[in-house]
């Protein structure tokens, strides 16, 4: 429970003591009221070149996907902001006893803080300014944050939270895109888009009948002897496909508030790298350091010719098949040198300018074999 009373907002809090004698407390507020109560103190130079504040400038797209997710009104938001508290706050503790059996770890009171203008109040971010900037713009207003607050006498103390509880990495975007398919919550826009290519990479290493069949190397599955096709090319491929306006992929993509069509872009997928491995055998057999196929740099190029492929024959397999073959005596996978581009087999790396030279040849080899031998 909690309120306004004048000039501060009275709050219930769990009050215990971290450190040499550091009081911090645990309640729970109106999401609204956090940059109410606490202000943002943004890294600057002083006029005398002295370093002030500790935070970063307003991510604005990062606001507005947690804006989004929080107008949908029913969501969950259990991830704490920290604050740092002036000791002008005051804690009063309530009477009683405590249950018997209890694990006395805290104590229940009345947290007061001073209400005042920007500026000069007496709390500061320490971790979630934007999500706290999203919560004073969302239109679920009466959502409540649970906050952890900390007593901070200095500026130093500050920066120093600041950088302990900032240190640690973000999630690293691969086990993000292994960990999105298990998830079946309404999730923000950006994850959401991330997770169609995500499930799609997973059930091509986990169908029977997928030529990626236990192929694909993961977070979850690094020792595995045989996958040895990053997971990150398959769905920067996929995402690409879905995404461009001609991908293969794109005309099963729901636009607006259609749901796109999962299977149909799975089916696509199978037909294509099925008719790569038949084709290739020998280098889709083959790992990363002996076959630029199925490379991280072979996998990104040979998905732009996927699309190139399958928006002529409009999901022909026999045709595709048929255009690959075709193609195989003019493609340098395991040995050789690539014609046009002057590359030896193995120089091919999975860097951007690699990735596009890569793709330019096959391109060319293909409608060079189409001109003369037309399927």
């Amino acid at each position: 429970m909690n309120h306004l009373n004048g000039d501060k907002l009275i709050v219930r809090a769990l009050r215990s003591t971290q450190g040499d004698s550091l009081d911090v407390y645990a309640f729970f507020i109106p999401g609204r009221l956090i940059t109410q109560i606490a202000d943002i103190s943004r890294i600057h130079r002083s006029e005398k070149n002295g370093l002030e504040g500790f935070q970063r400038k307003e991510i604005r797209e990062h606001v507005k996907t947690i804006v989004a997710y929080l107008d949908q009104g029913n969501v969950l938001f259990p991830n704490a902001i920290i604050l740092a508290l002036s000791p002008e706050v005051e804690f009063k503790q309530a009477r009683g006893r405590d249950p018997e059996g209890s694990v006395n770890v805290g104590q229940i009171g009345t947290l007061m803080i001073p209400m005042r203008e920007g500026g000069r109040r007496v709390a500061w971010i320490v971790d979630g300014q934007q999500r706290s900037l999203a919560l004073a713009r969302t239109k679920n207003q009466d959502i409540t944050v649970p906050v952890v607050a900390f007593i901070a006498p200095d500026i130093q103390i500050q920066r120093e939270q600041f950088i302990l509880v900032n240190k640690a990495k973000p999630l690293p975007s691969r086990l993000i895109n292994e960990l999105l398919p298990e998830v079946d919550t309404q999730l923000p826009h950006d994850l959401a888009l991330r997770k169609i290519p995500s499930q799609l990479c997973n059930l091509l290493n986990r169908d029977p009948n997928s030529p990626f069949y236990g192929k694909i190397r993961q977070l979850s599955n690094e020792s595995g002897t045989d996958a040895t096709i990053v997971d990150t090319a398959i769905i920067e491929s996929i995402k690409r496909s879905i995404n461009d306006p001609l991908g293969a992929l794109a005309q099963y993509k729901g636009i607006g508030n259609g749901s796109s069509d999962s299977q149909a872009m799975y089916d696509t997928l199978l037909l294509f790298w099925n008719a790569v491995k038949d084709t290739f055998p020998e280098a889709w057999s083959l790992p990363p350091t002996q076959s630029r196929l199925t490379h991280s740099a072979g996998i990104r190029a040979m998905g732009v010719l996927m699309d190139r492929l399958l928006l002529r024959y409009q999901n022909q397999p026999e045709k595709v098949n048929t255009a690959l073959k075709n193609m195989a005596p003019f493609c340098c996978w395991t040995e050789g040198v690539w014609a046009d581009i002057g590359m030896g087999w193995n120089a091919i790396q999975n860097v951007n300018k690699h990735v596009r030279l890569l793709t330019d040849q096959l391109i060319k080899i293909d409608y060079a074999v189409n001109q003369r031998n037309p399927v």
